[in-house]
């Protein structure tokens, strides 16, 4: 199984400028949790939802959110994605085997991998697009063993 297969095509980016107040719309509004970083065209970085939560996290020691005059609110201080991102991402192309992205992630522990052609990002790989697959996989092998077993019964 390719890789093409699995991807989702359809991948919300941000740009290294980017206010992080997008990526949170993105991750919290599409139900995401990776975001690849385009510049030009080009991917340059990744940010994840866990990168999201150490910038505005109370462990992050930063100054990220901050109380308003009154402290009745909180506000997400301006910070660029460029900060939170992380450059040098892994990559697949949209022919690798599954197998093998499958692999690099767990070998690498990340959650995605953006689907290359070149340097244009064509799609997204995540974990659960193949735990998804694997659960179909699983369950339809069970469900031929159970038959078989059955089968065997009866003879």
């Amino acid at each position: 199984m390719r890789v093409a297969e699995l991807m989702t095509s359809k991948v919300f980016t941000v740009e290294p400028h980017d206010l992080i107040d997008r990526v949170f719309f993105l991750i919290h509004y599409e139900k995401i949790r990776h975001l690849p970083v385009v510049e030009k065209g080009k991917l340059v970085g990744i940010v994840s939802d866990r990168d999201l939560y150490k910038a505005l996290g109370p462990k992050s020691n930063s100054n990220a959110v901050e109380p308003n005059k009154d402290n009745t609110q909180l506000h997400v201080v301006s910070q660029k994605v460029v900060h939170i991102m992380h450059r040098g991402v892994y990559t697949v192309t949209a022919e690798t085997l599954v197998s093998e992205a499958a692999a690099m992630m767990a070998d690498h522990r990340i959650g995605a991998l953006p689907v290359v052609e070149g340097n244009k990002l064509i799609g997204i790989l995540s974990a659960t697009d193949i735990l998804r697959v694997f659960s179909k996989l699983e369950h339809a092998r069970e469900e031929r063993e159970k038959r078989i077993a059955e089968g065997q019964a009866q003879s």
